[in-house]
């Protein structure tokens, strides 16, 4: 009783987890779309299949700040009002990963310089350091606190079925 408990949960959890990254990569992707689009960007090429890294490029874009940084901000926040609707763990559990998730890809890709990445167009274009870091810092933190406590929630025994007795 208890081993199918813990399989339960487990099961459960790496659905989470898989259902929270294509999620994350999807928002953040289409903030990136609804940026460029909305600032008279012409999309030239796209790909949100989960199973890729997704991508999208605009020629001309017209702003190309407001196109990158849609997808980080759409990307942390479209997941967490969804959260804040549906109210339920397992959408709690999504929205963390998105906000941890934007913030730390944000971050890491600061640090490998990789020019195709957002952190490095984002710098080659004008964004201030400081507000990258400041985005960071947010995202990261509020993100992995929650994403954390989402968790603990999800992998907690539940109720007596789970328990020894």
């Amino acid at each position: 009783m208890v081993r199918k408990g813990v399989e339960q949960r487990v099961l459960r959890f790496i659905l989470l987890l898989m259902a929270s990254w294509i999620v994350m990569a999807w928002t953040h992707e289409m903030g990136h779309l609804i940026g460029g689009t909305f600032c008279g960007g012409t999309l030239r090429s796209a790909d949100l299949v989960p199973w890729h890294l997704p991508y999208s490029f605009f020629d001309p874009d017209p702003f190309p700040l407001v196109t990158l940084w849609s997808g980080l901000i759409f990307g942390a926040l479209a997941p967490a009002a969804v959260a804040m609707l549906v109210k339920r763990d397992w959408m709690w559990f999504i929205a963390n990963f998105c906000v941890l998730g934007n913030g730390a890809y944000i971050s890491t890709a600061w640090f490998t310089g990789d020019h195709h990445l957002d952190t490095a167009r984002l710098l080659a274009e004008g964004a201030s350091p400081v507000a990258i870091a400041i985005y960071c810092t947010l995202t990261i933190g509020c993100g992995y606190a929650g994403f954390r406590r989402s968790c603990v929630s999800a992998l907690r025994v539940s109720g007596p079925s789970d328990v020894r007795q």
